[in-house]
């Protein structure tokens, strides 16, 4: 059985295993160049969670077994793709045909950044074959060396000696260093936040630039704690308090609700921010929030935002979903259908956001959209499951 089916059939087989186990499964099990096992296990990896990828890549760092530093490769450049890199996979080993580079990220500004991957910087790097191979893709039109850069990522925080050799060397301006714990704080924070700018932030950090101007990281700082400050995407704008006067903590059960979606749709779906999901395909796209009940007012409410319409109307397979008190009561409704509803919820517009409030209301066990003064109830029961 493909290592795929076996995750989307009983993922709990592999969700515990150390990744060497995990590629055993793949193919015939050894991670080659265009080999079935490197095809599985790259595509394996588009499926899982984040923090499932986090766990391999500690596990190729802690543990050396024959192809760690290979399976690292692929994990960074999942990583790199969850990023919204668009990317493409380098060789495991060069030949004298083909460079050896591990990977090349391209941004959303054509920007080309020529990936290396290394377990460890206790050995001196040879920043020299890095940068040929930087050349070899400029002289056969893959990249242009106008609009490329080189990024080493490494499995260890302590970079201090790989820093100082590339500051010392004719490389400075074109060549940077980030360990794999940073990259994938990275990918979490992106996961945790709703800002769609701050991707583009992010990108900027990996490309070289002089940085006595600390603007572009303070920015991106400042995104993250605004972003925070909003909430948790579903309750924004809405820290009531109880009768007793406390503030309540907002509800957070996307994982459930995600799961039961995943059921429905027949197929794995990967966190894309704090509330958009997409197929590993990117060929279906779903955004989630949930909302405790609101006893006072006896309303679910939900903050829909112009980015999530934005980024569903890019598919024509998109859902909208919506979690009620717990994964139990969820409603998927297809965004086809409930684009055409908006006009009919009232919006928040104010300088630093806006959104549309989604009220959901019960009566009995029957569910409904409840919008502006004058608008009909929308019945939703359809879409419960």
């Amino acid at each position: 059985m493909a290592l795929l089916d076996l995750w989307h059939n009983d993922r709990t087989q592999l969700m515990e295993k150390h990744v060497q186990q995990v590629i055993a499964f793949a193919g015939d099990g050894k991670l080659r160049d265009n080999s079935p096992a490197s095809s599985e296990f790259r595509d394996y990896l588009r499926h899982i969670p984040s923090t499932i990828l986090s766990r391999y890549a500690d596990d190729c760092l802690q543990t050396s077994f024959s192809e760690s530093g290979l399976a690292l490769q692929d994990i960074v450049n999942e990583i790199g793709h969850r990023l919204d890199f668009q990317v493409v996979p380098g060789r495991y080993r060069g030949t004298s045909q083909q460079p050896g580079h591990d990977g090349i990220w391209v941004d959303t500004n054509s920007h080309s950044i020529v990936i290396e991957v290394k377990t460890t910087d206790a050995y001196r790097i040879d920043l020299n074959t890095i940068a040929r191979y930087r050349k070899e893709l400029v002289n056969n039109g893959t990249l242009s060396l106008a609009n490329s850069s080189m990024l080493v990522i490494v499995g260890r925080q302590d970079t201090g000696d790989l820093e100082a050799q590339i500051r010392g060397s004719h490389y400075a301006w074109d060549m940077r260093v980030i360990s794999v714990d940073a990259l994938l704080r990275m990918l979490n924070l992106k996961e945790e936040v709703e800002d769609p700018s701050l991707l583009t932030r992010i990108h900027d950090i990996l490309i070289p630039h002089e940085f006595t101007r600390l603007d572009p990281i303070i920015e991106i700082a400042f995104a993250a704690v605004s972003d925070v400050k909003l909430g948790t995407g579903q309750e924004e704008g809405k820290i009531e308090r109880t009768h007793e006067g406390k503030k309540f903590t907002p509800v957070a059960f996307h994982d459930d609700c995600i799961s039961t979606i995943e059921k429905k749709l027949g197929t794995s779906l990967v966190k894309k921010s704090r509330s958009t999901y997409s197929t590993a395909d990117d060929s279906a796209r779903v955004t989630c929030s949930v909302s405790k009940y609101h006893e006072r007012e006896k309303r679910y409410w939900f903050a829909f935002h112009p980015h999530q319409y934005d980024y569903l109307d890019k598919t024509d397979k998109a859902y909208v979903a919506f979690g009620c008190g717990n994964s139990d009561v969820l409603f998927l409704i297809p965004f086809s259908h409930f684009k055409n509803w908006l006009n009919n919820f009232y919006k928040t517009e104010s300088p630093d956001r806006s959104y549309w409030h989604v009220v959901i209301r019960k009566r009995g066990n029957y569910h409904f959209i409840t919008g502006k003064s004058g608008t009909k109830n929308i019945d939703i029961e359809e879409y419960k499951f």
